[in-house]
């Protein structure tokens, strides 16, 4: 399909932002840096993220953009590496009017840019990834995990083993691996697991992955060898299906993992359709989804006419095109919101947009509006409460397409909410800051 977004590699930036004229007509535009990952061993998943990202903005575009206002979409290939996601970043934010947002889709480039981006002024939506502890607006002022965040997943997973298990008393002397990419976002999951070890009384074993994640045997031997009741699993890229692989070499039951949500997708089972059936994961609210009205919207007004972004339409309405099209949503929504407030027809800024996100409201109503029923729940966030939403579901492969098996969880916020808090003042401290008062 035709690529009408301007592409450019992490050293290509610099020179484009020599050649871009300055004219009344860019003004007019609301630049959306688009960080993407299309090459190495993580394309398979953010190849289908980038295509309903860039999709949407073209679709809010292709219906007159933004109160009038048109976003200029440009990507950043950054092959899921932070230090070349950093180098995007720092040659992308000020071309163009300047960011207002970004969103990376990686934990690895949120963390670096938690300082960076409050400097500059920038907004970071970090939609099902990132730091857990940014959900506490005190201490992070720029920083928004919108819809639910690692916490929410993890709390998520072990809610599902106990429904599995008849309850979570009936944990008690179980045992549970986890099996974890060694990376950041792999790191983010153990405190509600220990916390849910310690309440009800399982045994919780760590097995650590090196990224990419293309060596697993032994680890899978050390399952085998601990044969768990359950394994918890977060991975990302060619990790997953070499999970699962590996999973069936050595017999465990594919119906007795939990993944989170970056680990069920099409990608994820692509090559072990049959071997992964049965197996779980928790769905960022969204599932694969192709009868919602953004999806009808999306195909009728650019693939009928050969102007989407996906080489496969046939992709159109998986679980990673579905999350892409939510990011750009929360992009566009944002610009949205700030408009009403500082004035209809402008780009927004980014200290705009960080209004506009800590004021940020998905009711039912406007969720229709959108063509997001039956893909998100609704939000609203504050001064003080970035995320939003605990709101999430379970999915479960079937052998031939991902679906919803769950009704939907709240994350306990019992368990949630102290972990937040203690992590966010961990880092007030770490980096003196002073957390802000919020009256919300």
């Amino acid at each position: 399909m035709k690529r009408l977004t301007t592409l450019l590699t992490a050293t290509a930036v610099a020179a484009a932002m020599t050649m871009a004229p300055v004219s009344a007509m860019a003004q007019a535009e609301q630049y959306a840096p688009v960080l993407s990952y299309r090459t190495g061993p993580y394309a398979p998943n953010g190849i289908p993220v980038a295509n309903g990202t860039v999709d949407y903005l073209k679709l809010v575009n292709a219906k007159g953009g933004i109160n009038g206002v048109k976003f200029r979409i440009e990507e950043c290939e950054f092959a899921y590496d932070t230090t070349k996601g950093i180098e995007c970043y720092e040659r992308m934010k000020g071309q163009h009017g300047g960011a207002a947002i970004v969103q990376s889709i990686s934990t690895g480039v949120t963390n670096a840019l938690l300082k960076k981006a409050p400097e500059d002024k920038i907004s970071l939506i970090i939609a099902g990834y990132g730091t857990p502890a940014a959900a506490d607006g005190r201490v992070f002022k720029w920083v928004f995990p919108m819809i639910p965040n690692y916490f929410v997943a993890a709390d998520v997973m072990m809610q599902a083993i106990g429904d599995k298990a008849g309850g979570l008393d009936k944990l008690k002397g179980k045992k549970i691996d986890y099996v974890y990419m060694d990376a950041p976002f792999g790191h983010e999951f153990m405190p509600v697991f220990d916390a849910y070890a310690a309440k009800y009384g399982f045994t919780l074993g760590k097995l650590p992955v090196t990224a990419p994640g293309l060596d697993q045997k032994s680890t899978w031997l050390q399952v085998r060898r601990d044969q768990p009741d359950y394994v918890l699993y977060v991975g990302y890229g060619v990790m997953n299906p070499t999970a699962l692989k590996e999973a069936q070499s050595v017999g465990y039951p594919r119906e007795k993992m939990y993944a989170f949500w970056w680990a069920g997708s099409e990608s994820d089972v692509k090559g072990v359709e049959e071997a992964a059936k049965g197996y779980n994961a928790a769905a960022l609210q969204a599932s694969a989804n192709r009868d919602a009205k953004v999806i009808k919207d999306v195909q009728e007004t650019l693939y009928a006419k050969g102007q989407g972004t996906a080489e496969d339409p046939k992709t159109v309405g998986d679980v990673l095109y579905v999350r892409g099209l939510i990011t750009g949503m929360l992009t566009a929504e944002t610009v949205r919101i700030a408009q009403e407030k500082f004035g209809k027809g402008k780009p927004i800024t980014g200290e705009q947009a960080q209004w506009a996100l800590e004021h940020f409201e998905l009711t039912p109503q406007r969720i229709e509006e959108l063509g997001f029923t039956g893909i998100l729940q609704p939000l609203k966030t504050t001064c003080s409460q970035h995320m939003g939403s605990y709101a999430a579901r379970m999915s479960v492969w079937d052998g031939k397409e991902w679906k919803i098996n769950s009704d939907w969880y709240e994350g306990n916020r019992e368990i949630i909410d102290p972990l937040i808090k203690q992590f966010a003042d961990k880092y007030a401290a770490d980096n003196k800051i002073e957390p802000r008062q919020c009256a919300d």
